[in-house]
Formats: structure tokens, C-alpha cells, sequence
């Protein structure tokens, strides 16, 4: 996809990354965790993957999560409400403050400054850090929380997320397969289904529309041969594409079947992407990675090989230009 850039942009520098040139003040993505559901360093692990990150605040990763801002309108959307989801604020403040704090206003309600909140699916990485907009947390008011049909069932029927509906500290607004949504006049996104472990509700990635370039968002799903979109095409017709890294390689959690958690290991996508021209390959950024993936250290042979192949890991706090 071709992106034409107007006059006055710049770049981002993010974790020693440069990143994009994109217009000032256009909209854009920024990654606000890598990890997959449960965090690393994982609860209660001390073997080798998580040693490092134990001993070492800075090797800590949030949950996956995405932010969308338009800076023009200060308006923020979090896909995916994640175990980290205060830590997430505060991040996304460092990013693009809020205008309450912008202008000095003080009261817990104006300061959150989520315009809305858009959820993947009800696995606990991402959606429960709705909790924190409840009574005992911020007592958000109302809330818009973009959800997909099973989804919404889920949140509205079972407790304790009933009672943020009940309370009205969340609105549930509906998603649909293939509808597009417009956030506001610069943004919007399309849910796409895609095949996952769906015991409580569908399982969506999105593309992310704006003015200038569009991303491609999938935290989660099986296999990619389940999927009925190539990768491929997918990839191609897109800016950027954040995809499922959970798992660098088979074999990576000892004793126990891989075939159990079936989502696409990094090498699989890899050699699926191969044919792929380079402009093309490097679009692909991975996110979700489980505490046991190498990929996660900086400088190991899996971020290597990755990197050779042309493609690259995440970093919390990117940007992406839209």
C-alpha cells in the first residue's frame, strides 16, 4: 500500500527504534505491552526465562495491548483491557497526556481520559482489567466498551462485569464481522473473526483505518492455516501488522503438548512470510509473547533469526503513524 506523506513530518524515536515518518498531528497506534496474557515475568516462575526479568525491573513487559490516539481531538481507545491495564494508563499519559492534565484538572473521572475501550476477546489478559473501572477502582461513568455479540452476553450476564453494566461505569457498544466502525471522523476499525480457543466468546483481531496508513492488530489465534484470510493477503494490505508471537517454536514448553495451545509459533509465520517481498515482510511485528519465548531478550539467536528474516519484536511505548 501506497502511503503519501504532506509536509511538516517527522519521526519517532521509540526504545533506539526509528521508526515511520508521519504528518504532525496525524492519529496513531502505540503498542502498550508485548507480553502474552499472564505477563513476564510469570506468576510464580523462577526458572531461567523469568530469572532475568525477577532481578531486573527493566526487562518487565505488560500485557499485550494497543492504544489509539488522535491528537488533534485528545481522543484515546484501549484495545484490550489487560491485568496491567492501570500501569497501561500511565504509560499511554507519558505517550499523550490527557487534556485534563494538560489543563490541570484534578477529579479521578476527567483524568482517565479513555474515550473507549475495545475488546478482543474473554481470555484474562484481555478483558479483565475492567475491573479497575468499577466502584472499587476508578468508578468510571459510562464508559463505551466495543464488544462482539458472545462478548457482550458474557460481560452483561455474568458477575462481577454485570455490575459495571449495571452501575453504567461501562456502555457496551456492538462490533460486527467485517463492519466497520467509525471511532471519529480520521479513525476506524473493522473486527475480523479469526479462530481461537472460544470458550466464552468470539475471538476478533482488527484493522486500524486512519488518514494515512492502516494496522493490522491479532494478539491472538490458532493456527494460520485455520484462518479463511491468507497471511499473506492480509499483510500485504496493510501498513503494519501486529501478530501472535505466543510461542517462538515447538517444544518451548517442556512437558506438556504444544497442540494444546495451538497459536502459530513465530517460525511458522516466518517461513510463511519468506516468499514475501521485503517491503512487505518487515510490516510484521511481533507481540504476545508468552514468558517462555527467547524473543523476549533482547540479543538472543530468536530475536536474530527474526530480525534476519526481516521482520521484528515489539516494543512497549511504539508508535505507528495512521
Amino acid at each position: 500500500m501506497t502511503r503519501h506523506i504532506t509536509l511538516g513530518v517527522f519521526l519517532v524515536l521509540t526504545s533506539g527504534i526509528c521508526q515511520t515518518a508521519y504528518p504532525r498531528q496525524a492519529p496513531f497506534a502505540a503498542i502498550l505491552g508485548t507480553a502474552q496474557d499472564a505477563g513476564y515475568p510469570h506468576a510464580g516462575c523462577r526458572k531461567e526465562c523469568c530469572l532475568e526479568a525477577w532481578d531486573n525491573p527493566g526487562r518487565r513487559r505488560m500485557v499485550s495491548s494497543l492504544a489509539i490516539v488522535d491528537p488533534i481531538t485528545d481522543e484515546r481507545w484501549i484495545i484490550d483491557a489487560t491485568p496491567d491495564f492501570t500501569g497501561q494508563l500511565r504509560l499511554l499519559e507519558e505517550i499523550h497526556p490527557s487534556p485534563a492534565k494538560q489543563t490541570g484538572t484534578t477529579s479521578i473521572a476527567s483524568t482517565l481520559g479513555i474515550t473507549g475501550v475495545i475488546l478482543t476477546h474473554a481470555h484474562i489478559g484481555h478483558y479483565t482489567g475492567l475491573m479497575f473501572l468499577g466502584k472499587e477502582g476508578v468508578g468510571a461513568a459510562s464508559v463505551p466498551v466495543y464488544a462482539m455479540p458472545r462478548m457482550r452476553e458474557f460481560l452483561g450476564t455474568n458477575g462481577p462485569w454485570s455490575q459495571l453494566v449495571s452501575l453504567n461505569n461501562i456502555a457496551l457498544r456492538p462490533l460486527e464481522h467485517g463492519v466497520r466502525v467509525l471511532l471519529n471522523k480520521r479513525i476506524s476499525i473493522t473486527p475480523l473473526l479469526v479462530p481461537h480457543r472460544d470458550e466464552y466468546s468470539e475471538t476478533i483481531g482488527l484493522i486500524i483505518h486512519g488518514p494515512n496508513a492502516s494496522l493490522l492488530f491479532i494478539p491472538d489465534i490458532d493456527k494460520w492455516e485455520k484462518w479463511d484470510t491468507r497471511l499473506d493477503d492480509a499483510v500485504s494490505r496493510v501498513d503494519y501488522a501486529l501478530l501472535d508471537g505466543t510461542f517462538f517454536e515447538d517444544g518451548e514448553v517442556p512437558g506438556r503438548s504444544m497442540s494444546e495451545i495451538p497459536h502459530p509459533f513465530i517460525t511458522e509465520t516466518l517461513h510463511r512470510i519468506a516468499p514475501l517481498p521485503p517491503g512487505t515482510r518487515n510490516k510484521v511485528i511481533f507481540i504476545h509473547l508468552n514468558h517462555t519465548n527467547p524473543a523476549l531478550r533482547e540479543g538472543s539467536n530468536a530475536t536474530r533469526q527474526i530480525e534476519n528474516a526481516g521482520s521484528r519484536v515489539g516494543h512497549q511505548g511504539e508508535k505507528f503513524g495512521l
